[in-house]
Formats: C-alpha cells, sequence, structure tokens
C-alpha cells in the first residue's frame, strides 16, 4: 500500500512505501491510543464493547478493564498518572497508579458536561479536553439528554479546579482532536462535523487568544474518514484522521501527504522504543507503521528516565512563493487529490477572464497585482495544460471573456469594479486588452462566452451551451479567484452543477484574497483541488 506525498517534504516524514501492520482486530471501533513510555505497551478503547484493552510486542492483545465506562481519549500526566475521557458518566478522570480514580471535571456552572473526548496534558500540568455530546449518543455512549446545550473546549489546572472553557462556547460545532505545538505556544483544535482545524496562540497563563482557520474542507464523497484525533509531530507537522487514513498538514497548513490505511481511522499515537511507531486506532483494527519523524514530547514522555523524544533530521522549509499569514494558507483538499474520478462526457472545462487587461503586465489591472500573483499561481501554464487533457478525453472547453463596447456605453456605476473598469479604459472589443492572454487561444472544438459582469452566468449564454452538450460538471479556472470564480462558483452550485476548483489554476490580485475565497467561501459551493487531481480524475 503506498501512501501519498503530496508535497516533496512528506517524504522526509516517513517512506511512501511504508508497510502498515494489522496488530489486532475484531473490535468494535477502536479509540483513545496511548503508549507506556516505561512499561513499552499501548493501551487502546473500544467504546462500543465498553472495554479497555492493550497490546505489547510479546503478549499481543489482551483486555485490561471492562466496563470501562464507554472511554475514549486516554493520555498520560508528568507522574503516569492516566487521564480519561468517560462518555458514560460524561466526565475526565485520574486513574492514579495505585488504581484510585479522581474526578477532575464533570460539570460546569452545574450542569453536566456533554462527554469529554479528548485530552492533552500542558507541560504545566494543567489539561485541556473536548467536549462535544457523541457520548450521549446511542453506541458510542449512554443515549441521555443534554444538559449544557454548547459544545466547546475547556481547561482544568494542575490542582484540578473548576473547569474554564477556553474557547467560545459557540466556536466549534463538535470539537474533538486536539494536540500542542513542540513550543507549547500553539494548541491545534479539531471540528469534526465542520471539516476543520483551528489554531490558537497559547499565553504564559494557558489561556488561548487569536483563533484563526488552519486547515479546512477535510471531507471526501468518495474515501470514509473525518477529523477525529490529531497529533503533532517534532517538527510542528500536524497529522489528522481524515478520509481514507490520516492527513499531514506542515506548520503553514499546506497538505503534505496522506498515510493510507485501509480501515477508517479514529485516533493516532505515536509509540515504541524510539517513538517512532504511529499507532492507528482504525474502526475494527490497529495498525502500525514506522516512520522517520516521531511526536513532539509530551510531559510523560519523559517520565522516569524514559528514552527521550527527538526530531530527525530536519528537512528543508518548504519553499514559499507567497507569505500571508497561516489561517490563510490554501487548502486543497476537497476531494481528496487522487481519490475522485470525472466522466470527461459531463464536463466542462470554464476559462475565465484569461485576457491580458486582467492578468498581463501592461494591462488596464496590472497595478493592481494580478500579473504578480498569476505568476506566482503559475496559473496561464496550470490552465493550459489542464486545457489539453480535457480536450483529449472529450471535455467541452469554453473560454468566458468579460468584452466591452468601445466607449462602455452599457457598464453601470453601481459597483466599484465596474466603475474601475470604465475608469480603466478596461476590456474593450478589438484592443489588446481584451484579447485572450498567449497559450490560452480558443482551439478548434471550443466555445467562447462573452459577458458583462463577475459570474459566468450573468447575462451570457452559458448555460444554453451547457444544456445542449449535456455538461453538468464545471471545472471552473481563471482569474478572479474572490470574483469571477467565486461568483460562478456560487451560482453554478445554486443551479444544481457540480463545480470543481482546481486551486492552482485560479489567480487573484494577492495571495491573501485568493486564499480567504478558497478557504472560506469556495469549501461551501465547490470542490476545491489541483490541476493534477483533476488530470488523473479525467483518467490521464
Amino acid at each position: 500500500m503506498t501512501h501519498e506525498a503530496v508535497r516533496p517534504e512528506f517524504r522526509d516524514l516517513m517512506d511512501v512505501d511504508a508497510e502498515i501492520t494489522r496488530i489486532g482486530t475484531g473490535f468494535e471501533f477502536t479509540e483513545g491510543p496511548i503508549w507506556h513510555p516505561l512499561e513499552q505497551y499501548l493501551l487502546f478503547s473500544d467504546m462500543p464493547g465498553d472495554v479497555r484493552r492493550r497490546w505489547d510486542e510479546q503478549t499481543g492483545v489482551r483486555e485490561v478493564k471492562r466496563p470501562a465506562k464507554k472511554c475514549n481519549g486516554m493520555t498520560y500526566d508528568a507522574d503516569l498518572n492516566l487521564i480519561v475521557c468517560e462518555h458514560s458518566t460524561s466526565s475526565l478522570i485520574r486513574e492514579r497508579r495505585n488504581g484510585q480514580r479522581e474526578v477532575l471535571a464533570s460539570h460546569f456552572e452545574g450542569k453536566e458536561l456533554n462527554s469529554p473526548n479528548d485530552v492533552v496534558v500542558r507541560s504545566d500540568g494543567s489539561i485541556y479536553f473536548t467536549d462535544p455530546w457523541y457520548g450521549r449518543m446511542p453506541v458510542f455512549g449512554i443515549e441521555r439528554p443534554r444538559q449544557l446545550g454548547w459544545q466547546a473546549v475547556f481547561r482544568v489546572g494542575a490542582s484540578a479546579a473548576t473547569p474554564e472553557p477556553v474557547v467560545d462556547r459557540t466556536l466549534f460545532d463538535m470539537p474533538n482532536g486536539l494536540c500542542f505545538s513542540p513550543d507549547e505556544r500553539l494548541l491545534y483544535i479539531n471540528d469534526t462535523t465542520m471539516a476543520l482545524i483551528r489554531v490558537f496562540d497559547v499565553d504564559g497563563d494557558g489561556s488561548l487568544r487569536n483563533g484563526r482557520l488552519f486547515a479546512s474542507g477535510i471531507r471526501s464523497e468518495i474515501a470514509a474518514g473525518v477529523p477525529d484525533g490529531m497529533k503533532c509531530d517534532a517538527r510542528g507537522n500536524v497529522w489528522v484522521t481524515a478520509p481514507g487514513g490520516v492527513w499531514v498538514y506542515n506548520p503553514l497548513g499546506q497538505l503534505t501527504g496522506k498515510v493510507v490505511v485501509p480501515e477508517m481511522v479514529a485516533n493516532l499515537h505515536w509509540g515504541g522504543p524510539d517513538f517512532r511507531t504511529l499507532f492507528l486506532c482504525a474502526t475494527h483494527s490497529v495498525y502500525a507503521v514506522r516512520t522517520i519523524v516521531g511526536p513532539r514530547e509530551e510531559p510523560f514522555m519523559k517520565a522516569g528516565g524514559s528514552a527521550r523524544v527527538t526530531a530527525a533530521p530536519a528537512a528543508p522549509a518548504p519553499t514559499q512563493v507567497r507569505s500571508p499569514p497561516p489561517q490563510t494558507q490554501v487548502q486543497t483538499r476537497s476531494p481528496s487529490d487522487g481519490d475522485f474520478r470525472l466522466d470527461p462526457s459531463r464536463c466542462a472545462l470554464l476559462i475565465q477572464d484569461m485576457q491580458n487587461d486582467v492578468v498581463i503586465d501592461g494591462g488596464a489591472f496590472a497595478d493592481s497585482g494580478s500579473p504578480q500573483h498569476a505568476r506566482e499561481q503559475n496559473v496561464i501554464a496550470n490552465i493550459a495544460r489542464l486545457a489539453e487533457v480535457a480536450r483529449a478525453h472529450g471535455v467541452l472547453v469554453i473560454h468566458v471573456w468579460f468584452l466591452c463596447e468601445p466607449g462602455h456605453p452599457a457598464n453601470t456605476l453601481n459597483a466599484p469594479l465596474f466603475e474601475g473598469m470604465i475608469e480603466a479604459n478596461a476590456l474593450v472589443r478589438g484592443t489588446w486588452g481584451a484579447a485572450p492572454v498567449d497559450g490560452l487561444e480558443p482551439r478548434p472544438g471550443d466555445l467562447v462566452v462573452e459577458k458583462m459582469r463577475m459570474s459566468a452566468w450573468e447575462g451570457s449564454r452559458l448555460e444554453t451551451y451547457l444544456k445542449g452538450a449535456g455538461r453538468d460538471i464545471l471545472i471552473d479556472t481563471g482569474a478572479w479567484t474572490n470574483m469571477s470564480i467565486e461568483h460562478t462558483a456560487r451560482t453554478g452550485a445554486d443551479k444544481g452543477y457540480v463545480m470543481i476548483v482546481p486551486e492552482d489554476c485560479c489567480s487573484t490580485m494577492n495571495a491573501d484574497w485568493h486564499n480567504a475565497s478558497i478557504n472560506y467561501a469556495m469549501q461551501n459551493v465547490a470542490a476545491v483541488t489541483s490541476t493534477d487531481a483533476v488530470i488523473r480524475a479525467l483518467g490521464s
């Protein structure tokens, strides 16, 4: 089974041909893996079976606790006491090494917690945990009414004081996995139903601030899996369960690779004598795979003089063509790259506004930064490459041009965009500025649609052409991402078309505008992916 390196640096984290080994199977739904650094065994839970099990290399799998209060996430504190999220009691508890059970958190403002789900310990002894309501559902917990009515993330101090929310109670729908960065200055928290990861700055007192989006669109209509368990490695990469296995993001929020697993993965944790074995709780089985990198060093890993976690030799930092804030980095992952197929006979490729005035130096809008961002995205070459493949497979190619008559007699002054077009005397029919850029001229068999608005649908023949050709899947490319592309995708989705946006076939005035559109609005109306993924999906 081959894993997928989306970016070259993934190969510095693990071998793409690393073998996945199944170390146990026959369970109902496995969760909460945690490695004991001294006694060298893995603990994991089986929530529906209400049992806790352990695995070690000598004796294999054996049962250690039944009933287990439908426990979910587990970790150790610095003294190797076990911290457990219990679904059936809606409690976060500590099991001391002498067997004593201590409740750390069970209520907030006199109401029961929903069901603590995943947990992490900071170096100062404070404990952070997520509190969705999965444990109040049948199978994964005990069905019963909710008392809080909202789902948040809590912190319990080292002295086990009353839990305090550390994020706004309305921010998350179903908060689930969480993990610290290696220096504990960042805390990552994912949301299962929203299919995203948020990241927060951690202040010295343990409070969180400056929450922002780190990754989104962690979903697929093809492969099973959702954001659930999550861990950070020693280099600051975030490993999160996702469709098809585990997806890995670099500290910039860029998807670098995917660990492919035969079953849907719910949680993960590093272990083994050198902390280079990644254990994966995957539905009915538990798997193990070797990695090059190890985990961020958690407090319990230093207990009793056990082997310390060290990073593998550092790989070169990823080359950045642009450097917007981490929360605005492009997320290219729905559908999962390489995990989907397209029927060319149902597809049309839209090439929007790829005209000299829009994206070329010397054009009417050159001062906007558009030519520079088009170069950074390599958008002309990417569209040309995709168009060649599309034509070869029978995909209908439609060029969408913004064209105005001399003097702009039909342009209204209802929006700054149109005012600017008149002022710049832009996109006038018959001029160099209105002509298609070199390399993206129409070919025999292509169609051309003219418009005078941002959306390709407004006042054009686009839908007539699509209906006549029987095309209901639109691959939307061109300029500008946050204007023509986004407007066309929004309307197309409303009309019932499947909208696919290869992110590297789009550009706009700058990276911030582009990424904001891709990471937010576009995730709700289109399948955001890449040029290479679409080419593979078409059968090349």
